[in-house]
């Protein structure tokens, strides 16, 4: 049902930075495939954007996979059409926390310890983000995952620690930044 006037698809075309693109999606599944977060997701990026184009309001809001995006641009980058799947799920997971479906939940959890990486290295610690994820919601898989986890590691794959960037402090400051602008934002209703 539309909200003053608008669909669903309209807000979220409007509410995301190039959503006109959503549009053109040739639902050829190049997002999915490249997602690293994919398997975990209720519905591949390329099902969400059909399901916004749907107008299927409550499916999308209620999806874990605005939560499971890691922001790592892969979608993006691979998209034939260049469309801002990245920047849609942002727009999503904004449209679901103030329509009151946020709650601190698994998927937020793995977001969170993403960006905590994030801020401390400067990178992804993929070897303690799957770990801390395994380890809280699937105990029992982890057993099974040990094997691939070791040969990965013994092809220098995945590190068992955490390597920083160059430059730490810049990034620091960068992320300083943009939080107080965001939070600015926020109480003042200052423009982006």
């Amino acid at each position: 049902m539309p909200d003053n006037g608008q669909t669903f698809y309209d807000r979220v075309v409007a509410a995301t930075p190039g959503g006109e693109t959503l549009a053109t999606c040739l639902q050829c599944g190049s997002c999915g495939g490249s997602c690293p977060s994919g398997p975990d997701m209720d519905a591949t990026p390329r099902k969400i954007i059909a399901m916004v184009m749907a107008n299927m309001k409550d499916e999308v809001l209620d999806s874990n996979t605005p939560w499971y995006c890691v922001s790592c641009y892969y979608c993006m980058v691979r998209c034939p059409q260049e469309i801002p799947i990245t920047d849609l799920m942002y727009t999503l997971k904004r449209m679901a926390i103030a329509s009151g479906r946020y709650r601190e939940n698994d998927h937020v959890d793995f977001s969170n310890s993403f960006i905590g990486f994030v801020e401390r290295y400067g990178r992804s610690f993929e070897f303690g983000l799957a770990t801390r994820y395994h380890l809280t919601h699937h105990p029992l898989k982890m057993v099974g995952k040990g094997g691939l986890g070791l040969q990965m590691m013994q092809k220098g794959r995945l590190s068992p620690t955490p390597q920083s960037i160059q430059n730490m402090p810049q990034l620091t400051a960068i992320l300083t930044e943009a939080k107080q602008i965001a939070t600015r934002q926020e109480v003042h209703g200052e423009p982006a």
